[in-house]
């Protein structure tokens, strides 16, 4: 009995699970899926063509225009002046900056300019008998001499006989002599030729100096030069004099410089040229890292944009009655940054900015657009469209 019923129940699904595939199958409405029609906000700008200046980029680090290293041609024990010798230190043009003890040196030279003393003493008589018409300007000489200053130059001869006599008694060799003892006497002295600032001090107070170590550097402060390497294709459009401008690396201050030099010779590595620019102000220091902009020349009939806009194979996104349109540009300069483009006819609206998978067709409507339906909805207490 209980088999029976199981046979019959069976039997029974079977027919109405056959009777619903042949209803399935036999209904003529097919449901489609609604799809959801994709549209994209962005962001949109309408180009304008005008002159786009082309501006070189460009770094470097500050030098000083004028600088001293200081070396020493003598011997001698470093001596105290006036002023610490110290980085940092300031002199003005003509004080003493390095002294050397230069007494045992001065001992000789006052001793040579004795022994010409006596020379010439030795030789006023036979002037005197021989060439009276001499005598007086070498009395005048002698009266004068004085082994303490500098060797005053010696009386000119009135004949050639008098001027043998003079070179037998060796009254000239004697002379020049003195002159370069007196002419390395003055170099354990070194004096500022210039206003300026210690910048590196290598030696201290009773350090024996020996002759050829460097002792510091000197430097004038206010005036500096920057060396910038530049692509090697804008060389003919650098002109000696054109002003620069110049922002320290947070970009907060700036300066105005000028080209003072244009290397002839490009390097053949990196095909770039060496220009020097030179900027004076008080606030700069030497080694200071700056950021130079150049003015190198300028393009008509051209927009600027940033360079993530131009697309593969130099097309950029453009709107079209709601969707985005890839239109072929002529891209003519190149920065890390931005791009100059030609061929963009007036008016065209692009897409300013990027979006993730954008592509040609795209339905997209402007933030003006989306701004603009929320208000009328709010105007009329109605969703915006979408």
């Amino acid at each position: 009995m209980r088999k029976a019923t199981l046979i019959i129940l069976a039997i029974i699904i079977l027919l109405g699970a056959g009777f619903f595939a042949n209803k399935l199958f036999n209904s003529k409405k097919i449901v489609k899926p609604v799809l959801k029609k994709e549209v994209k906000i962005i962001q949109t700008d309408t180009l304008v063509n005008g002159t786009v200046p082309i501006i070189i980029d460009a770094s470097g680090n500050l030098t000083a225009t004028r600088r001293i290293a200081l070396f020493s041609e003598v011997t001698g024990v470093f001596k105290r002046t006036g002023k610490p010798f110290k980085k940092g230190q300031a002199y003005k043009e003509g004080e003493t900056i390095v002294f050397l003890d230069n007494s045992e040196f001065y001992a000789q030279v006052q001793s040579a300019r004795s022994g010409l003393n006596n020379q010439i003493a030795a030789l006023m008589p036979d002037l005197r008998l021989d060439y009276p018409e001499s005598y007086p300007q070498w009395q005048r000489y002698i009266d004068a001499f004085s082994i303490n200053t500098t060797t005053p130059a010696l009386p000119v001869p009135k004949t050639e006989k008098e001027k043998y006599v003079i070179t037998a008694r060796n009254i000239y060799a004697t002379y020049y002599n003195i002159k370069n003892l007196e002419g390395r006497l003055v170099k354990f002295r070194i004096a500022a030729q210039f206003s300026g600032v210690l910048t590196e001090a290598l030696i201290t107070e009773g350090t024996l100096v020996q002759p050829g170590q460097q002792l510091g550097e000197f430097i004038q402060t206010g005036s500096y030069e920057i060396e910038v390497a530049i692509s090697s294709n804008y060389a003919d459009l650098l002109q000696l004099g054109e002003e620069v401008r110049l922002t320290n690396t947070i970009g907060n201050k700036s300066y105005t410089g000028k080209v003072a030099r244009v290397n002839a010779k490009v390097d053949a590595a990196s095909q770039s040229l060496a220009v020097v620019i030179a900027v004076s102000h008080p606030d700069l220091k030497e080694g200071m890292y700056l950021k130079a902009a150049l003015d190198a020349d300028a393009i008509e009939n051209a927009v600027q944009l940033e360079r993530n806009l131009l697309q593969t194979g130099n097309q950029l996104f453009i709107v079209e009655k709601g969707q985005l349109r890839l239109l072929a540009v002529d891209p003519v300069y190149f920065t890390d940054k931005t791009v100059v483009l030609k061929g963009i006819p007036n008016g065209t609206v692009i897409m300013s900015k990027t979006i993730p998978g954008a592509y040609e067709g795209l339905a997209v409507k402007t933030e003006a657009q989306v701004a603009r339906q929320l208000k009328e909805a709010q105007a009329t207490n109605k969703k915006p469209s979408k």
